[in-house]
C-alpha cells in the first residue's frame, strides 16, 4: 500500500511539474487510481476469504450454547400428600403381603366408597418434597462436530471457493486490459489533436500570408477586392477551424487526466507529442489459436465460471448421497438432575455419530442436479460461442493493422503530391497564371493530406493496441 501511494504521488508530482508523460506512466496511474479494478481487487480480496473460510470444513467445529430462562411456577410432581400402602413379611408364606384391615373372620375390608382395601398402615410422602423450584434454570452445551463423509460437499465448496478466487483475478486482469485500451486510446487522441493543432496553425500562418500578399496586389492594382475577401473569408474558416482543434485539444487532455485519476484539470505533457513516424511500428506476430485463448482474460472468465457450475453439480449431487458426522457434547445446567434434584451446576459428556440418508423427495433434490447441469452446459456452450468470436475478431484486427498501414503509405504518397502541387500552386500565382481560388485548393488539399497522414498515424497506433488486446498480449 505504501509503494502505491508512493507511486501515485510521485506521478501527482511529476504531472505538476510539465513534465513529460509518457504513455506508459498513463497505463500505470489509470490501472492503479481506476476505481472499476480497485473494486476488482476488493473482489480478489473477498474471494480468497472465502477460501479461507472454506477450507475449515473439513475440520472439527466446536461451538458453545448457553440458555436462561425464568419460570413462573415450580414444578408439583404431587397435588398433596401421597399415602402409600405398606408390606409385612409373612414367614409363613415367605412373602410380602400388603397391611390391610381384616374382619374377625380375616376377611379383608374394602372402602364403601372407593372399593379398594383400607390399609392399617400407610408410608407418606409429602407434597414439599416432590416439588421443585424452576423459577430461574441455566444450561448450556459445548459440541465438537467433525464431517466424516457429507455427500462431497465439502470438497465441491473448496473447488468452487478456488475457482471464485481465479474468476475473480481474470476479471480484474480484465477490467484493467480494458482501462489500458481506453488510456491508449484517450492518449493517442491527445497526440492526435496537438498534431491538429500544429497542423491548423501552419495553415491559419499559410493563408494570412496569402492574404498579405493579395493585399499588396490589391493596393498595387493588380488584384481584385473579391481575391480579397475570398482569401479573407477563408481565413476566418481556418482560425475557427483552430479554435474547435484547441478546445478539442483541452478536452482530450482532460479526458486523459480522468482515466489516470488524477484532477480534470491537471496539465499533462505527453511524451508522444512530437509524433514520429508510424512506419516502424509492427503488429504482434502469429501465434497459435489456443494460445490466445489462453491469454484472453475475457475467455478465463467463463472457464471459471464452468468449474464454478461444475462444483454446484457436485453440490446438488451431494443432497441425495448420505452424509455421517460424528458429535461430542458437554451439557449442563442448573438445577439439575444428575444425583436428585439439586440447585447447582451440573453435567457431563456425551459422544455419538449421526447418519442422514435422503430417501425420497418428489424427485427435488434431483432435479437441482438436473438444473445445474444445464447450467454448466449452457455456459460451456457460451465459451465456444466466443471462442469462435475471437477467431474473428483476430482476424478482423489483423487486417484493420494492414489496412491502416496501405493507408499510411498511401498518406505519404498524397503528402507528397500535395506538397508539390502547393509549391506550384504559389508559383503560379507569383508568376500570375492563377488565381486565388487556385491557391486555396491547393492549400486546402494541402491541409487535408496532412490531416489525414496523422489520422492513419494514429490509426495504426490503435489498431496495434487493439490487435494486442484481441491476442491477449495487452497486460500491464
Amino acid at each position: 500500500m505504501k509503494n502505491l501511494i508512493l507511486l501515485i504521488a510521485s506521478a501527482s508530482c511529476a504531472v505538476s511539474a510539465s513534465a513529460s508523460v509518457s504513455l506508459d506512466s498513463c497505463r500505470n496511474m489509470a490501472v492503479h487510481n481506476n476505481k472499476t479494478i480497485r473494486m476488482a481487487e476488493e473482489n480478489m480480496r473477498g474471494a480468497e476469504y472465502y477460501k479461507k473460510a472454506a477450507q475449515p470444513a473439513y475440520l472439527p467445529g466446536i461451538d458453545f450454547t448457553g440458555t436462561y430462562m425464568y419460570n413462573q411456577n415450580k414444578i408439583n410432581l404431587l397435588g398433596e400428600d401421597a399415602k402409600l400402602p405398606t408390606m409385612s413379611f409373612d414367614p409363613a408364606t415367605q412373602s410380602y403381603n400388603y397391611n390391610i384391615l381384616k374382619d374377625p373372620t380375616g376377611v379383608p375390608i374394602k372402602d364403601p366408597a372407593t372399593g379398594s382395601y383400607i390399609p392399617t398402615e400407610v408410608a407418606v410422602i409429602p407434597k414439599e418434597a416432590m416439588s421443585y423450584d424452576i423459577h430461574n434454570v441455566f444450561a448450556g452445551a459445548i459440541t465438537l462436530t467433525q464431517p466424516v463423509f457429507m455427500g462431497g460437499q465439502i470438497k465441491a465448496l473448496n473447488d468452487i471457493a478456488g475457482y471464485g478466487e481465479q474468476l475473480a483475478k481474470a476479471m480484474r486482469n480484465n477490467i484493467s486490459q480494458d482501462v489500458v485500451f481506453a488510456v491508449d486510446e484517450a492518449y493517442w487522441m491527445v497526440v492526435s489533436l496537438k498534431e491538429k493543432k500544429t497542423l491548423a496553425e501552419n495553415f491559419v500562418n499559410l493563408v494570412d500570408t496569402l492574404r498579405y500578399n493579395v493585399q499588396a496586389m490589391l493596393d498595387e492594382g493588380v488584384a481584385t477586392r473579391s481575391d480579397l475577401l475570398t482569401v479573407e473569408v477563408k481565413l476566418n474558416e481556418a482560425r475557427i477551424a483552430l479554435t474547435k482543434v484547441d478546445n478539442g485539444l483541452t478536452l482530450s487532455r482532460m479526458a486523459l487526466a480522468q482515466i489516470c485519476g488524477l484532477p480534470v484539470h491537471t496539465r499533462m505533457e505527453l511524451e508522444d507529442e512530437q509524433l514520429k513516424s508510424a512506419g516502424n511500428v509492427h503488429p504482434d506476430e502469429e501465434e497459435n489459436i489456443n494460445d490466445v485463448y489462453t491469454r484472453r482474460q475475457d475467455l478465463e472468465v467463463l472457464r471459471q465460471s464452468i468449474n464454478m457450475l461444475k462444483g454446484r453439480e457436485k453440490l446438488a449431487m451431494g443432497d441425495m448421497l448420505p452424509k455421517i458426522a460424528i458429535v461430542g457434547a458437554y451439557a449442563f445446567s442448573n438445577p439439575n438432575v444428575i444425583d436428585g434434584f439439586e440447585k447447582r451446576f451440573g453435567g457431563g459428556f456425551s459422544i455419538g455419530a449421526t447418519l442422514t440418508v435422503p430417501i425420497w423427495h418428489w424427485g427435488g433434490n434431483y432435479n437441482r442436479y438436473k438444473a445445474a447441469k444445464a447450467n454448466t452446459n449452457a455456459q460451456r456452450l457460451l465459451l465456444e460461442d466466443t471462442e469462435e468470436k475471437v477467431q474473428l475478431q483476430v482476424s478482423q484486427a489483423r487486417f484493420s493493422f494492414d489496412e491502416a498501414k496501405k493507408t499510411y503509405e498511401m498518406t505519404l504518397s498524397n503528402l507528397t503530391k500535395a506538397n508539390e502541387n502547393l509549391r506550384q500552386a504559389q508559383l503560379g500565382f507569383k508568376e500570375g497564371v492563377l488565381t486565388t481560388t487556385d491557391v486555396i485548393g491547393a492549400q486546402t488539399a494541402w491541409l487535408s493530406a496532412n490531416s489525414e497522414k496523422i489520422d492513419a498515424e494514429i490509426g495504426i497506433r490503435l489498431c496495434k493496441t487493439y490487435l494486442s488486446k484481441v491476442l491477449g498480449n495487452l497486460y500491464y
